[in-house]
């Protein structure tokens, strides 16, 4: 791979020129704010740009700075992120706001290490926000960057391999050093957005391209090359639409309370609202083992079950098919054991509650 400086100079004067001429009019860009730039940073994280702007909005509204984050409850931060996926990013957004209230006088650090060590901030997005927030001469190494270096500088191994992974971070280092690193690594993430993109890239209007190894040798979309993807494994589970006070079975009728619970802080989907339920074996009966796990999680006794029909849901290595059952409930008083919090609640306080979207397309079956 060549990397001599005088090259890097040339590719860094052409990406900001290019930048300076095509970026997109993105409200992150718009501000300077470097509190504002860190929430953009988190929701862009596997999320389109698209379907972050109308969340980046809401969410900077109702906390405009870190002390409005850090005092608000997590219910609130959960309620705003609802349908953003990946929860565990609102989750540590609170709990570092709350360090940077406390121990940074609501400021954000601004050097890469000390932004790591908050929770949730990783090197991709320390090195983002150093370098956009604070003008630092940081790295990033996003999945577009990845595949526009591997097609500039010719990388035909596979970028998931340690050895290459440090190779990419150091040619983004190279380019980032220099005037205007944060320009300079937004230019690369939106040139590989824009043009460099995964399928059918625009080659002949890529401002790189004589300086492209792979625009050269004509494999352009053959790169990055990726080792396979893990398998997705098949899953089933069940949950309960419970109602109390009202007909059992009822969609959306005339049931007063719905039971709802919270999910443990840690693991999947922590700290979310959900319809109690439980994981299903192929050998067992998913009424009968959904009557068992709300006797054995809840203390709770059953009746008028009624099968509702079943929706799908990919996580990233799961996908998931879920029964769904509406049915009413004994007096008993609930019991937890393995919920963190439990509520009766209408159904439109329960469509309120911060869930995951597999929960909300259960949830449309009893309408």
């Amino acid at each position: 791979m060549t990397r001599d400086s005088r090259r890097i100079a040339r590719i860094r004067g052409k990406l900001l020129d290019w930048y300076d001429a095509n970026h997109r009019d993105l409200p992150w860009r718009r501000s300077r704010d470097p509190y504002a730039i860190w929430i953009s940073e988190t929701m862009l994280q596997q999320t389109r740009v698209e379907t972050v702007i109308p969340y980046y909005e809401r969410f900077l509204e109702r906390f405009p700075d870190v002390h409005a984050l850090a005092s608000a409850d997590r219910e609130d931060v959960f309620g705003l992120w609802a349908g953003l996926g990946y929860y565990s990013r609102a989750r540590n957004l609170h709990d570092a706001a709350r360090i940077v209230a406390d121990e940074h006088d609501g400021c954000l650090p601004d050097q890469a290490d000390a932004l790591r060590a908050l929770p949730g901030i990783g090197r991709y997005t320390a090195g983002a926000l150093a370098s956009i927030a604070f003008d630092r001469p940081e790295p990033v190494v996003d999945g577009n960057v990845v595949r526009v270096l591997s097609r500039i500088f010719g990388i035909r191994e596979d970028v998931g391999a340690k050895a290459v992974v440090d190779e990419l971070w150091e040619l983004a280092g190279s380019l980032a050093h220099g005037p205007r690193p944060g320009d300079l690594n937004q230019a690369l993430m939106e040139l590989g957005a824009t043009v460099c993109t995964p399928r059918s890239p625009r080659c002949d209007a890529c401002t790189l391209r004589r300086s492209c190894n792979a625009a050269k040798r004509g494999d352009a979309e053959a790169l990055p090359i990726k080792s396979k993807k893990t398998k997705v494994r098949n899953a089933r589970a069940s949950v309960a639409w419970i109602v109390r006070g009202g007909e059992a079975g009822g969609r959306g009728g005339r049931a007063e309370k719905v039971l709802a619970v919270r999910r443990p802080e840690g693991g999947l989907l922590a700290g979310l609202w959900e319809l109690p339920g439980n994981a299903l074996r192929a050998d067992i009966d998913p009424e009968q083992s959904l009557r068992e796990h709300v006797d054995q999680s809840l203390g709770l006794t059953i009746d008028g079950v009624e099968e509702l029909g079943e929706v799908e849901h990919a996580f990233t290595h799961i996908r998931l098919r879920l029964r769904v059952f509406a049915c009413g409930a004994g007096g008993e008083r609930v019991r937890r054991d393995g919920y963190a919090e439990h509520r009766w609640i209408s159904c439109a306080g329960f469509e309120q509650l911060p869930q995951a979207t597999l929960t909300r397309k259960a949830a449309a079956l009893t309408r």
